[in-house]
């Protein structure tokens, strides 16, 4: 068990991560091919990531320098998820490639003492043997991450407005509650399933929540308490909702697909909407409003996540997108002139 310790100063400064974090998304799927469990969220990734692996003749890399280093167990060295890939792939590489190399050795030492570091691990500790480390990292991302970024960015985006309505609903605390059946808030400590009992003192230092479209299971923290306090979560994968096609997916016209009661109902979803919200809306029944969602859902326009006792809705790129090219610009409201 993980019990993090707040103050009011800390709930203040508590946030929500505006989108994925790259390198906690590598990490977290390395340990979607150590583990079946969760498998059937994440079939179709796995189906593809396996085909292109192959493809692209990076099995070995894989299974030789990535997975020793992450392994699915209690630990793996911080520095491979550095803060500042908050800001992008290519800071949370620089930042690996600046770590000082001693503490590359340390948190190497770490992981062999957990269950074993491979052979090599230590010379992590020279740049060169880094550079190839963050080479493999960056192929993987572009090979198996990135062609599913859209899907994890709206998944993310979802939970963003979950959070921001719970803050309403209940204050600063609310950005706490109901994060997933690991996690449970009894003021002032967040208790979490964790592969090691621990207390996490935040000290006024506030808490970084990182929604992981990879997790599975009980979150997961920095080992050191020294750093940035972080916790990375997982979303609630919901069966059979979790795939966003490439296009309007049911191949239906869009005349069809979007009658005005849908994209009445669509337009709703812009800023995030529970389905009686929607019902309200489009003035009809939450049964009704559900149907037109369930729709849209199945095209791969909008995400729905159940929170409590609530299903909230937002829209994923491609709902996104299509709202914005129907948009039409407004007419002016008179003829133009010359001087």
């Amino acid at each position: 068990m993980l019990r993090i310790h707040f103050t009011d100063a800390d709930l203040v400064r508590t946030r929500v991560a505006a989108g994925p974090d790259p390198l906690w998304e590598i990490c977290t799927s390395l340990h979607r091919f150590q583990t079946r469990h969760g498998r059937w969220a994440y079939a179709d990734w796995y189906r593809t990531a396996r085909d292109r692996l192959h493809a692209d003749h990076f099995t070995r890399t894989l299974r030789t320098l990535l997975l020793p280093l992450v392994p699915r167990a209690a630990y793996f060295p911080d520095f491979l998820t550095p803060p500042e890939a908050s800001e992008g792939l290519d800071s949370g590489l620089e930042a690996i490639l600046a770590t000082p190399p001693r503490r590359v050795l340390d948190e190497v030492r770490v992981l062999g003492r957990g269950g074993g570091a491979p052979a090599w691990a230590p010379r992590l500790a020279e740049p060169d043997i880094r550079k190839e480390l963050v080479q493999a990292m960056r192929t993987y991302y572009d090979t198996i991450i990135a062609p599913h970024s859209d899907r994890a960015l709206a998944r993310i985006e979802a939970e963003r407005s979950a959070r921001a309505r719970a803050v309403l609903d209940h204050g600063n605390e609310g950005i706490l509650r109901d994060l997933g059946p690991c996690l449970r808030w009894r003021r002032p400590v967040l208790h979490t399933v964790y592969p090691e009992d621990r207390d996490l003192y935040l000290n006024g230092r506030g808490l970084r929540l990182v929604p992981s479209h990879f997790s599975w299971g009980n979150p997961v923290s920095f080992a050191e308490p020294t750093l940035e306090p972080v916790l990375i979560y997982s979303l609630n994968h919901e069966p059979h909702h979790s795939t966003l096609p490439g296009d309007l997916g049911s191949g239906a016209p869009l005349g069809i697909l979007l009658g005005r009661t849908r994209a009445t109902v669509l337009r709703a979803v812009a800023n995030g909407a529970t389905t009686g919200e929607l019902a309200r809306v489009a003035g009809v029944s939450s049964s009704s409003a559900s149907q037109h969602a369930t729709t849209l859902r199945d095209n791969g326009l909008i995400v729905s996540s159940r929170h409590a006792s609530s299903v909230l809705h937002t829209l994923t790129p491609l709902g996104a997108a299509l709202l914005r090219g129907s948009t039409r610009a407004p007419r002016a409201c008179g003829p133009s002139r010359r001087s």
